[in-house]
């Protein structure tokens, strides 16, 4: 499981010319799934991202978790962040798992993320055409692969 997560001052989803989801200050986070990904990926990264110290302390050093500075979260599944460029010019998305495993894992990702948090999780529609609109505030962009713990 891949996740790309964006410190943001405000981010929104928008399917079909309706907004779906809108966020202020929080993370918003891309979520990308594979074949092989289970609850222990989406424990770990849960736990990563709740406590995770990229916000800034009252000195304005990055000392404090999105917990901490009460901010909210928006989860947007990506396929595209299993993508291969190995060959040639065209991404190969062999590696992302199909809808029958990827709902249930995304929709578990977003409750456990709502529980640790303690915070109602916005999201995007998994597999729609979302626009998402973003102010990433730093720029802070982090990636996580639960396969690679570095």
């Amino acid at each position: 499981m891949r996740v790309l997560i964006q410190r943001v001052s405000h981010a929104s989803v928008t399917i079909g010319g309706e907004i779906k989801s809108r966020i202020d200050n929080g993370l918003l986070l891309f979520v990308g799934i594979e074949e092989e990904d289970d609850d222990n990926d989406i424990e770990y990264l849960c736990k990563k991202i709740v406590n995770l110290r990229i916000f800034d302390d009252a000195d304005g050093v990055m000392n404090l978790s999105v917990s901490d500075v009460a901010g909210e979260l928006l989860v947007v599944s990506q396929f595209t962040l299993h993508a291969s460029t190995r060959k040639g010019n065209r991404p190969s998305y062999i590696r992302a798992a199909k809808a029958e495993k990827a709902v249930p894992l995304y929709e578990k990702f977003c409750q456990y993320l709502e529980h640790l948090s303690g915070k109602t999780v916005q999201t995007g529609a998994f597999g729609a055409d979302m626009q998402v609109t973003l102010n990433n505030n730093g720029p802070v962009t982090i990636w996580i692969d639960s396969k690679n713990r570095e």
